[in-house]
């Protein structure tokens, strides 16, 4: 039966119509209330979103080069359906795009995807959490990269967090000052602060998202990766977590990321201070706009680097000394990376023996012999790959690898290795040398976001890989194992195995490390 109404009746019941819709809409916004105050997040209709939380003051003032304070409360409710600002930085790396207000002192937020149930701001459900801790050098970053984004991970049925984490001069400089007004004689490592007080939120506040904080599961890429590693050594982190999953990165004799002690730290500190920023003291450094300590630290270009240190508190000893005494957090690990990482690296020439070659005099002298037999040269093409792959190991691999060797060596729990093989489809917005299984490419894959990158001409391999790989790290977190029914089987990692690695691409499969020997030939040189 139809109404017959005139077209001002009907005018006037579309717009009741349509206020009854947007009524319902916005008392569907999923609310909550944590231990700061109310919040009001958005949904899917399968996932709940909350943005931009607060989970430490503002470190600016008085602050700056502080370790984290915990937040301040706030009344009413709190919209959190937007990022929170980037810490500061430059525009270093031309693959990051962020959907964020900007740089700020004022960065220190997190976010929350959970497929949980939220009834009247409380869950029954207990998920497992992951934590990401994104990467950039400890120099950029942040958690509003598209590719990083938590929804599609989350609908694996786990919940997933991201935090915002001092960068650069701003979260890793040291000064002798900044050691005397510490209560542990420490300085530098705000960074890795901040990722512990994220740490710490997420172990008071998860369970009102529907997570379960006896189940936490940290990982990062990149600087994140190392990150991880890091937060497993550190005394300070030790129970707020349960499981690690690293990509690409570890601690451990890196020459990417080198470590100094406290004391060179300092040193090298409060010499750019004076020379760079003209300011002896603590109160002239934290009066000066963050504007200008940031452009000081961009003109180095490359001259020195604001990351990590042995600060004597967060890290008492070295990554390496800790583990190899088993203080480290003996937690499960699925760790790895990428097939070309040393992509970047290689010669524009094209004269991969001659540079091999080059390398293996100059470097590994009286052993060149033997390097030469474990990175093979006998012709251009295998030079190529033998030259890439040490490209690969000098970056950032060989650094995973001793990481994963000092857990199993001082560890119980169980370990998991992985390649990334999977050759990136073109990407018009990277360089030629960026092709193959490159740095960082995997990262879409962890979290489901290829549409992230719609410039890019996914392959239907492509979308198969990413529903694997997130199984893969979502059953992990779930009970310390990637396996499941209807994956290919990923054994452990150990001497009884014969150290066996999971080659994640189109046809994934779990072979035997043909490479340990290399990693072995390397550390009587590159050891700590």
């Amino acid at each position: 039966m139809r109404l017959g109404l005139s077209s001002a009746a009907s005018a006037l019941l579309f717009t009741a119509l349509l206020a009854a819709v947007t009524i319902r809409a916005a008392s569907s916004a999923p609310t909550l209330k944590i231990d700061t105050g109310k919040l009001e997040g958005k949904s899917d209709g399968t996932i709940s979103a909350f943005l931009g939380i607060p989970f430490a003051k503002p470190p600016v003032g008085d602050l700056r080069w502080k370790p984290p304070v915990a937040p301040v409360k706030w009344k009413g409710t709190r919209k959190a359906i937007g990022f929170g600002s980037r810490c500061m930085q430059g525009a270093i790396y031309d693959d990051m795009i962020f959907r964020d207000p900007g740089i700020s002192e004022d960065c220190l937020y997190l976010n929350v995807w959970t497929p949980a149930k939220l009834d009247k701001g409380k869950s029954k459900d207990k998920l497992p959490v992951m934590v990401w801790i994104y990467g950039g050098g400890f120099s950029a970053g942040a958690t509003s990269e598209p590719r990083q984004d938590g929804t599609n991970l989350a609908k694996e049925g786990v919940v997933v967090v991201s935090m915002n984490y001092r960068l650069g001069i701003f979260g890793f400089f040291a000064h002798p000052e900044l050691a005397k007004e510490n209560s542990h004689n420490a300085t530098g490592n705000y960074g890795l602060m901040d990722q512990s007080a994220a740490l710490q939120w997420v172990k008071r506040n998860i369970a009102q998202f529907g997570g379960d904080p006896g189940n936490v599961t940290i990982f990062g890429e990149s600087a994140g990766s190392f990150s991880v590693s890091e937060q497993m050594a550190s005394p300070v982190s030790k129970g707020l977590f349960h499981k690690a999953i690293g990509e690409s990165g570890g601690a451990f004799a890196s020459h990417a990321l080198p470590m100094l002690s406290k004391d060179q730290a300092a040193e090298e500190g409060a010499k750019f201070a004076k020379d760079h920023l003209n300011a002896d003291t603590l109160a002239a450094l934290r009066a000066l706009p963050a504007q200008k300590v940031l452009d000081a630290q961009l003109a180095l270009k490359g001259e020195g680097r604001f990351a990590p240190n042995i600060d004597g508190y967060f890290l008492p000893e070295s990554p390496e000394a800790i583990f190899a005494a088993g203080k480290q957090s003996d937690v499960p690990l699925l760790a790895g990376w990428n097939r070309d990482e040393g992509s970047f690296g290689m010669p524009k020439d094209g004269n991969y023996v001659g540079a091999l070659k080059g390398i293996a005099a100059k470097d590994f002298t009286a052993k060149s012999d033997e390097f030469l037999k474990l990175y093979a040269a006998d012709d251009d093409a295998q030079a190529k790959r033998s030259l890439e792959d040490y490209e690969g190991d000098y970056f950032i691999a060989f650094s995973t690898w001793r990481w994963i060797d000092a857990q199993l060596k001082t560890g119980k729990s169980p370990v998991y290795r992985y390649r990334f093989d999977q050759d990136h489809p073109k990407d018009p917005k990277r360089g030629p040398e960026e092709t193959g299984a490159y740095h960082s490419a995997e990262i879409e894959f962890v979290f489901g976001a290829l549409d992230s990158e719609n410039w890019i001409s996914w392959r239907p391999e492509d979308h198969q890989l990413t529903d694997l790989i997130r199984k893969y790290w979502s059953n992990f977190a779930k009970s310390s194992d990637p396996n499941s029914s209807g994956l290919p089987t990923w054994p452990k990692y150990n001497a009884d195995t014969g150290y066996e690695v999971m080659h994640l691409d189109a046809n994934p499969k779990a072979q035997k490390d043909m490479h340990r020997a290399r990693y072995e030939f390397l550390s009587t040189f590159w050891a700590k």
